[in-house]
């Protein structure tokens, strides 16, 4: 079979390509693997889909820890603002939430999913289900592929958009990254990002299941703070989890993660002295009170036999008993609760993946490939990725356009 565009993955960065490049009128296909396109769009934001996240560019490239600089010409031709009116327009209302996140108002990503399969019949895109097994690779050009079950699909460009490694049930095999190696391309490891941390405290699984808000986490490698911000957490029978972990862990790109610790500031919004003051206050409102008793005005109730332990303060001091020692001691634990990073968990259960198709060997103005023309990339496949907050939606809406804008301006060459 022959066309003029072949679109290899449908998730949000192949639908949109192939969107993008049917949009000048020309044959284009989607080979999908999965009986359903956008299976991992289905469970983006807690099933909510946080489409896009709206703010300027320069704020876009200061969230991307990974090769931000590539991204640059992609975010100059599509902004979130870009994205967001584009759903609008399929019939998708959106709102704007914390952090600028974007949202369908339905909180549904479904809604999202249906959306582009709706665009996608009404634009005559044929989706066929298949399992892509090798580029065709003739005289130093990508000619199209051919997949696991035989049959042979060319075309005048070919696009990647296969996704990295993680959640692989929903299609993420990294089959992409095998298939652009043998096309030439250096492949930067994958390691999970966005993923939640194991900690040598074996203490959080007591304390599984409690959610924090309002919390500052700030991420240290060695005496360096890399990483502080306000927001949500959660403890696990493994460690810590939540948007505020996902987001430190994109930042441990240097060494091994147990050269990096934690510290939870339980208390942001007082000072030391304010903090001080109130341990005070709560001390002599029950004199003769256990403080395992008295903290529950202060701390979640998870968290005071563990917070009293580090402190080494026994839960049945009297507050009449507390030294001025133990009650400063208690007050500075309060301020940075301490966590040693053990190890990432298994890359499968990363929201993204790091790593992937080295951008060096990648227009960034066309997305296509410098090491085979014809070959073109879209999304999570390239080695870029995002902190959570709707960034890295937009860094597969915003690949796939330029891909797909290059791919329908390229010259078709199917033999």
């Amino acid at each position: 079979m022959e066309t003029d565009h072949l679109c290899i993955g449908g998730g949000p960065g192949g639908m949109f390509a192939a969107l993008t490049a049917a949009g000048s009128g020309k044959r284009c296909i989607i080979l999908e693997q999965n009986e359903q396109l956008g299976r991992k769009l289905r469970i983006t934001g807690k099933g909510r889909c946080n489409l896009t996240n709206n703010c300027d560019r320069e704020t876009l490239l200061a969230n991307i820890p990974g090769n931000g600089k590539f991204l640059y010409s992609a975010f100059s031709r599509c902004m979130p603002q870009d994205v967001m009116a584009y759903f609008e327009e399929l019939g998708v209302p959106l709102k704007t939430e914390r952090g600028n996140r974007v949202f369908p108002v339905s909180d549904r990503a479904e809604d999202v999913v249906q959306a582009l399969q709706k665009a996608i019949r009404r634009a005559g895109i044929p989706v066929i289900r298949c399992r892509a097994k090798h580029l065709i690779l003739e005289n130093n050009r990508c000619c199209g592929v051919r997949t696991a079950d035989g049959r042979e699909f060319r075309a005048g460009t070919t696009l990647l958009a296969t996704g990295g490694v993680s959640y692989p049930k929903t299609g993420s095999t990294g089959i992409g990254y095998q298939l652009a190696e043998k096309a030439g391309h250096s492949i930067v490891p994958p390691m999970p990002s966005l993923v939640p941390l194991v900690t040598e405290e074996t203490w959080c699984r007591d304390a599984m299941g409690l959610s924090l808000r309002n919390v500052t986490l700030r991420l240290y490698r060695g005496d360096k703070c890399v990483f502080e911000e306000l927001g949500e957490m959660l403890f696990t029978h493994f460690g810590i989890s939540g948007p505020l972990v996902l987001s430190a862990s994109a930042v441990m790109r240097k060494g091994q993660p147990q050269d990096y610790r934690m510290e939870i500031d339980l208390k942001p919004g007082l000072t030391p002295e304010q903090l001080d003051k109130r341990i005070q206050r709560d001390l002599t409102d029950s004199p003769n009170r256990d403080l395992g008793n008295i903290l529950h005005a202060l701390l979640p109730a998870k968290l005071i036999l563990p917070v009293l332990k580090l402190c080494r303060i026994p839960p049945d001091t009297k507050a009449n008993s507390m030294t001025r020692e133990q009650r400063l001691t208690l007050g500075k634990l309060v301020k940075a609760v301490p966590l040693q990073v053990k190890t990432f968990r298994p890359i499968e259960e990363a929201i993204v993946t790091r790593g992937g198709v080295s951008v060096r060997e990648v227009n960034a103005k066309t997305m296509e490939s410098k090491c085979c023309p014809g070959l073109y990339f879209a999304g999570e496949i390239l080695d870029v990725d995002g902190y959570t907050g709707g960034f890295n939606l937009q860094i597969a809406f915003a690949t796939a356009y330029s891909a797909g804008l290059a791919m329908s301006e390229a010259d078709q060459v199917l033999f």
